[in-house]
């Protein structure tokens, strides 16, 4: 189960899409891998993609694939480290605010389909929470599901069972997204 990453990547037309930095979003392929530690050094290699796929208020065209292989490395080998780099770049994608003028122009709501995909990835996101395997990756979990999760009482019970390893702002509801989630 070591290619869920590549498998996902393959499915996106990153030449056609727009980056924020203005170019193709071609170069954030090479970025996804090396996170992942499937570039040349084979080892995880930090890389930001603010500015590329999301500043703290707007998310670029490739936000959605972003949010896609960030779930697929979720399910995926990959290290403790590069782990918790792909649940960063999960929250930056469900937390973002507003979509690019050219994608808003279209009529696409991009925030909205970042959460909407990381929603279908929610059993992975439960994981990350209950296993506790990479450092700070549960909170950054936890968090992610205060914004995608409908069911609050089966997120509340995950609080109760996890509250030994979350965060404080997790485990009394600081970090809880105070709006319901269909009405996003």
């Amino acid at each position: 189960m070591n290619e869920l990453i590549e498998m996902e990547i393959a499915r996106h037309d990153w030449k056609g899409m727009l980056c924020g930095c203005g170019d193709s979003a071609e170069h954030l392929v090479g970025d996804l891998l090396r996170l992942a530690g499937r570039g040349a050094s084979r080892e995880p290699d930090h890389v930001s993609f603010e500015e590329h796929v999301w500043c703290p208020v707007i998310l670029w065209e490739p936000a959605p694939a972003v949010t896609a292989v960030a779930l697929a490395a979720l399910a995926d080998e990959v290290t403790p480290e590069a782990r918790g780099w792909f649940l960063d770049l999960l929250q930056a994608m469900v937390a973002g605010e507003g979509t690019d003028w050219d994608s808003a122009r279209r009529g696409i709501d991009l925030p909205e389909r970042c959460r909407s995909l990381a929603a279908q990835g929610i059993w992975l996101l439960y994981q990350e929470v209950m296993s506790d395997r990479c450092p700070g990756g549960a909170g950054t979990a936890f968090e992610i599901l205060t914004v995608v999760e409908p069911d609050r009482v089966r997120l509340q019970r995950v609080r109760e069972l996890a509250a030994d390893w979350l965060p404080v702002c997790c485990r009394t509801g600081l970090c809880d997204d105070d709006l319901p989630v269909g009405d996003r």
